[in-house]
């Protein structure tokens, strides 16, 4: 058995109440219509009443043939006049003349309350003396001291005139209608983008596609466009998942290329050595001091990814602290001073003497250091490395160029991936690891910053970058 959908819910659900307050509406209006035409027909009565008593003031004697003949003149179909005194005996009545043999009115309901109030009327009540229902509405004239009661029978007349009315009934009937198709037309739009949300929920649930047709179009209201984003926003995350999960396939695939290459060395060298015991001692130093070579890259390739794992998962637990960027480049300096010595390279430090920032000694280390190797190992001999930098009021922009060989236009988009290279050969035989640009990225954007890659017009590789002065970003 299928079960009832939200909208079909919330659609029977306001129908019903709809329906209830219509009902009730209509039961309210015809109560409030036949009390005001029960008012209107006693006004009317009571109306007569008073203008009978003011012509029998106007009568020279009070008798039932001046009676009667007032009551003739002033015909109104169906009408019945009594006249009762105040103990409730009949003293005149226009249908019954045996006034002696009709009972006391004084326990009439509309007498009882003339009495006591002046007038009074009772509704459908059976006559004592004839047959059918009647209307009676009773006025009591103290000077004069009688009961004037007048009545109408319940005819096909009277009870027309105290029926609702029906035109009234239909417009709330075909409002109540009109309401309903609006409703129903609301609700299933609704109902529709529910159950396509159902679907996409289900399909999802369950890795199925979604370029399906009950998956292309929504109805154009707010739930509509809300439900396509949703559905936009999965179907992009898990483009960028299918992207991340290639990415990642792609990224343990280039760390087990890097780290067969000096594990294969090392085991290389080893072996040749385990096999020739009688290996010269000046071969085997030389086959041993390649093995440490090899493990010191290998060590650096390790570094290197742990770095860039602490700022790919862990780059909100970095510390941050007041650094020197100046002093920190000063020491860059002296730690690379023999090896550009023997590249015949020159270091042009034009920083000022000091440049405070808030940031992570160790990622503002790796900014620069690896910087300077990058320029060691592929800017050429006898070639400048060149830094200047510039502040504004929340960043301090750096620019890093060598007069070198420079790189090549389609390579410049692509130097901050992982393990790329521009020249393989030339790269492994240096021992870099191809991460050292990707860290440098990474860090820069760690202090809030963006970093480019560019030819000098006049020759080598030139690169931009800024760094925050005291936000963390």
């Amino acid at each position: 058995m299928n079960k009832m959908t939200v909208g079909g819910k919330l659609f029977w659900s306001v129908l019903s109440l709809f329906i209830v307050f219509a009902a009730l509406f209509i039961a309210f209006h015809q109560v409030r219509e036949n009390e005001y035409k029960i008012d209107m027909l006693n006004l009317k009565l009571q109306d007569y009443n008073a203008r009978m008593d003011d012509a029998l003031h106007c009568m020279d004697s009070v008798s039932d043939a001046n009676i009667e003949q007032y009551v003739q003149t002033h015909f109104i179909t169906g009408l019945r006049v009594t006249m009762v005194s105040p103990d409730g005996n009949v003293i005149y009545d226009s249908k019954e003349k045996d006034y002696r043999a009709m009972d006391n009115h004084s326990g009439r309901p509309e007498i009882r309350e003339a009495l006591r109030k002046g007038s009074g009327y009772d509704i459908n009540r059976k006559s004592a003396t004839l047959d059918g229902d009647f209307f009676y509405s009773a006025t009591y004239f103290p000077d004069s001291r009688y009961v004037i009661r007048s009545s109408l029978p319940y005819d096909n007349d009277l009870t027309a005139k105290l029926q609702a009315d029906w035109h009234y009934i239909w417009f709330t009937v075909i409002m109540v209608a009109l309401l309903t198709f609006v409703l129903y037309r609301f609700i299933r739009r609704l109902d529709d983008n529910i159950t396509k949300l159902r679907i996409f929920a289900r399909r999802a649930d369950h890795n199925e596609s979604l370029d399906t047709e009950d998956l292309i179009e929504f109805p154009d209201d707010e739930l509509g466009e809300i439900s396509e984003h949703i559905i936009k926003i999965y179907k992009r995350l898990q483009h960028t998942k299918e992207e991340q999960n290639v990415l990642k396939k792609q990224l343990t695939q280039n760390i087990a290329h890097e780290l067969k290459t000096p594990v294969a060395s090392i085991q290389g060298y080893l072996e040749t050595i385990i096999d020739n015991p009688e290996m010269a001692d000046e071969t085997q130093k030389q086959f041993l001091d390649r093995c440490y070579a090899q493990s010191q890259r290998l060590a650096s390739l390790l570094s290197d990814i742990s770095t860039l794992n602490r700022l790919d998962d862990a780059h909100d637990q970095m510390a941050f602290e007041p650094v020197d960027v100046a002093k920190t480049v000063g020491q860059i300096m002296r730690e690379t001073e023999l090896e550009m010595k023997r590249r015949h390279m020159t270091f042009d430090n034009r920083l000022p003497d000091s440049i405070l920032i808030n940031g992570n000694q160790s990622m503002i280390y790796s900014i620069f250091r690896n910087l300077t190797d990058n320029a060691i190992s592929y800017a050429g001999d006898g070639t400048t490395i060149t830094l200047t930098a510039r502040e504004d009021a929340r960043q301090w922009h750096f620019t890093f160029s060598d007069n070198g060989v420079g790189v090549a236009h389609q390579h410049l988009d692509r130097l901050f991936e992982r393990f790329y290279r521009v020249d393989k050969g030339r790269s492994r035989k240096l021992g870099g690891t191809g991460l050292g640009l990707a860290i440098v990225k990474n860090a820069v954007i760690l202090h809030g910053g963006t970093i480019s890659a560019v030819n000098n017009l006049e020759g080598g590789l030139r690169f931009e970058f800024d760094i925050n002065k005291t936000n963390k970003s």
